[in-house]
């Protein structure tokens, strides 16, 4: 058997999932811009890759399991280049709209500081394994340290085997979901056998012996020990099981004050795409907020916070689906009460139809939060073209060695 023709080549850039790619173009995982490398071209991908001339700015991982695990993408690049790299492709997204503006530090979350993960964990002959699915594969990596998720997940590696173990099948991984919370750990868990009578009663007896909060199986709550709650300005808030929450504590600290500064002194807000209320509720402490969310059980934990909490200002609730029924330029504009600003903090998607109503509206402030550079700018030329201006943007990176952007942006209307 002879050895497959290695090929050398010059990586010019990352691209958008942090592979660098050099001219072809071929994508080489795990290299860094002006790294001499070479391996064996399998389609555009490069494998078996050796690095010939490294970058100044590569450094050694600092993560026992990077190799195999497919949880982070650039633990082998310095900080500041990460740093610098996030900004730059916001920045680039930007100008391929036409667009420039203003660039905020870098907000980066600490190591260790992940408040939520989803841990693949599989049944095996002496009992179970937990830990993520490597790079492309159905292969579950075993993590016995991670530099991302929080210590209290860490710890709770143990009560997540011994779910596999009573409620796995042999066939495929559980999926389980685990969210810190001020009452301990929330737990959901997906791809689980059958729910009945003594599986039911293997995983009450788990939410005991693990001071479990919650345990909810597949949609079915199995039981709460004490509400999961978890405090968004001066609510405390119990979010429905699984629903979205921001992945760190620092990097929601840092969207919220972004909007917050974005909004200024707005007295009546819309806030879209509002989910539990992580912005909502801060914000009502000076200003009255509309809340429009999808998801009736959202807003329904949403208000519930709010009726708890003392000292906020009016919150309403209003549950739509924003990108089949967007808010219209009468809704931002009733007779009785125009808005000051909308909030908005979409999916991955965007909100392009939302946006148009928005620009029709004529409101004269927007903080917008999004996870898509690329997406955040089309909407932003949208903005731009209907005479608002783009005053600044903050990046927010809380998913520390991923290729994932967060940021938040102020708009005005001129």
């Amino acid at each position: 058997m002879t050895n497959a023709a290695r090929t050398r080549a010059t990586i010019e850039r990352l691209g958008h999932q942090g592979d660098g790619i050099a001219p072809g173009p071929l994508f080489a995982p795990r290299t860094l811009p002006g790294e001499i490398i070479s391996g064996v071209i399998s389609g555009q991908t490069l494998t078996d890759i050796r690095i010939e001339e490294p970058s100044e700015t590569r450094v050694q991982a600092p993560c026992r399991h990077y190799k195999s695990c497919g949880g982070c993408q650039l633990q082998h690049a310095s900080d500041d280049f990460v740093a610098d790299w996030k900004v730059d492709v916001v920045r680039h997204a930007l100008r391929t709209r036409g667009l420039e503006t203003d660039f905020r530090p870098i907000q980066t979350s600490p190591s260790r500081s992940r408040r939520r993960a989803t841990l693949s964990a599989k049944r095996t002959k002496k009992g179970a394994m937990v830990g993520f699915h490597g790079r492309a594969s159905d292969i579950v990596t075993e993590i016995t340290d991670c530099h991302l998720l929080a210590p209290e997940l860490m710890a709770a590696i143990p009560m997540v085997e011994s779910l596999a173990i009573v409620g796995a099948s042999r066939k495929a991984p559980l999926s389980v979901t685990l969210t810190t919370s001020a009452a301990g750990l929330d737990v959901l868990v997906r791809n689980g056998k059958p729910l009945d009578g003594p599986l039911r009663i293997q995983l009450a007896q788990s939410i005991e012996r693990y001071e479990i909060a919650r345990l909810t199986w597949e949609d079915e709550p199995i039981g709460m020990e004490q509400p999961p709650t978890q405090r968004f300005g001066a609510a405390r808030v119990c979010p429905p099981p699984g629903s979205f929450l921001q992945a760190t504590h620092e990097g929601e600290a840092a969207l919220v004050a972004a909007v917050q500064e974005a909004v200024g002194e707005a007295r009546r807000i819309a806030d879209l795409f509002a989910g539990c209320g992580t912005f909502s509720l801060p914000l009502a402490q000076k200003a009255e907020v509309h809340a429009v969310e999808g998801e009736r059980d959202m807003l329904q934990a949403l208000e519930q916070g709010w009726r708890m909490a003392r000292g906020l200002k009016k919150i309403t609730t209003e549950t739509r689906d924003l990108f089949r029924n967007p808010m219209l330029p009468e809704d931002l504009k009733p007779f009785d009460a125009a808005y000051d600003a909308v909030v908005i903090d979409p999916p991955r998607a965007g909100a392009e139809a939302q946006v148009a109503e928005i620009v029709r509206a004529k409101v004269p402030t927007v903080a917008y939060v999004s996870c898509n550079p690329v997406t955040f700018a089309r909407d932003a030329e949208t903005l731009v073209a209907a005479g608002y201006s783009l005053n600044w943007v903050q990046v927010v990176d809380q998913f520390r060695w991923s290729s994932h952007t967060e940021l938040a942006a102020s708009l005005t209307l001129s």
